[in-house]
Parts: structure tokens; C-alpha cells; sequence
């Protein structure tokens, strides 16, 4: 099934060259904008797969049109959550940050090879994240200066989704993603896509890291039974 894209760019030079360049067998664009409010209005509308947002748009900046778009219940369908791609020339820290915590499930510089941009959008599109290697060092280097690396802050941690929360508890019990998909009823692409928030939105590493974040941080007792079973 092809990866199904919209372009959210403030510029249209950008936005076309985008297009033209995402015109691939296995990816579609759906549509563009250049604006934040619209970028909205369209992934509510066109439900794609993957929307490239830039950071800096009118109107509605593309931090808050991500966190928009990645809230529950946006997606009409649950199995298949809207994952968002920042691609920005900016890449300050707090842009950075603001974007992954936002929701975003990557981000990359707009000085990014074509085929780093063609394998980000289908690695997104899978469930998985993709962060700019240079933004990616630097993220390391910030998370690793933590006085705790392995807790996360109390506005991370408040950061998350309500679903991003129950997958990372039933992860903290030992589920794996296909027990979490039928406890949840919803895919296991699903699970993967929010599981990968949680460990980019608490700067984790792993899902080791992110079950002793949950006992860490009380999210899970010990001999605690997981939640009941959603249908």
C-alpha cells in the first residue's frame, strides 16, 4: 500500500519540489499547504499517512499543528495514526525539542540527501523514528546530562498522550507489541507508532529504559496486574 503524504511548507518553491521529488511508486501526495491553520483542516480531511511539516508556518506554527494532529482521537481511524515528519532549515535545540515532544515521529534538516528524505518518510510511515544524525548527537549528548538520565522530568512525563501512557505501562508489565495491540485492540503498527513517542518524547533508548522509567517513576507497581483489556 502506498505511504500517503501531505506537504505542509509556507513556501510553494519548496512545497513543489517536495512533490515532484515524493513522486515514487510507494508514495502519493495527497495535497499541500503553506499554511498552519489548513495543515490542520487537510490531515483532519485527507487522513494521510505522513505529513511533512515544516516549523515556521503562518498562522499556526508547525509545533502546534503537529500537536494537533498527533492527539487522540484525530486519526478517524485508531490503527492507523497520523505521524508527522518536521522538515525545517532550523535546527535550534528548542525546535527540536518542541517538535519531538509535540508528537513528531522525526525530524530532518531541509539540507538532507533526497533518498534520506524518501527513507524517512517510508520509516515513518512504518511506525518507526527518524531523527537527523546531527540532531541526533546532540540529543544524545543533552539526555546523557541529565542528573538522572533514566527519569524522566514531571513535564515529559505529562507530555505524553492518554494512549502513549497505556502502551507504555503494558509495556513496563512485559506485553509485547502483538499482546498490546489485542489489549488495546488496535494494530500492532499502531503500537509501534506510540511506543516510539514515548521513548523520543522521555529521551529514551529502549524499551528497557522505558520499563524502569515506569517503575521509576510509579507509573507501574511491583506484583501489579495490567489494566483490563479494552474491546
Amino acid at each position: 500500500m502506498a505511504v500517503r503524504v501531505l506537504i505542509c511548507d509556507d513556501l510553494p518553491l519548496i512545497r513543489e519540489g517536495l512533490a515532484l521529488l515524493l513522486g515514487v511508486d510507494d508514495i502519493v501526495v495527497l495535497g499541500q499547504t503553506g499554511d498552519g491553520v489548513e495543515a490542520v483542516e487537510q490531515a483532519r480531511a485527507l487522513q494521510p499517512d505522513v505529513v511533512l511539516m515544516d516549523v515556521r508556518m503562518p498562522h499556526l506554527d508547525g509545533v502546534e499543528a503537529t500537536r494537533k494532529i498527533t492527539a487522540d482521537g484525530f486519526a478517524k481511524d485508531p490503527d492507523r495514526p497520523i505521524k508527522v515528519l518536521i522538515l525545517t532549515m532550523f535546527h535550534t535545540d528548542d525546535a527540536v525539542y518542541a517538535a519531538l515532544r509535540a508528537g513528531a515521529s522525526g525530524f530532518m534538516l531541509k539540507d538532507a540527501k533526497p533518498e534520506d528524505l524518501l527513507a524517512a518518510v517510508r520509516a515513518v510511515a512504518a511506525g518507526d523514528a527518524w531523527i537527523a544524525p546531527g540532531v541526533a548527537k546532540r540529543l544524545l549528548k543533552d539526555f546523557a546530562a541529565r542528573h538522572d538520565p533514566q527519569r524522566p522530568t514531571p513535564a515529559e512525563l505529562a507530555g505524553l498522550t492518554v494512549r502513549e501512557r497505556e502502551v507504555h505501562v503494558l509495556v513496563a508489565h512485559g506485553l509485547s507489541n502483538a499482546e498490546i495491540a489485542r489489549h488495546l485492540s488496535v494494530s500492532e503498527a499502531t503500537v509501534k507508532t506510540h511506543l516510539g513517542r514515548v521513548l523520543i518524547k522521555l529521551g529514551l533508548r529502549d524499551r528497557a529504559q522505558a520499563i524502569a522509567v515506569a517503575y521509576h517513576c510509579g507509573l507501574v507497581l511491583p506484583g501489579s496486574s495490567p489494566p483490563p483489556v479494552q474491546h
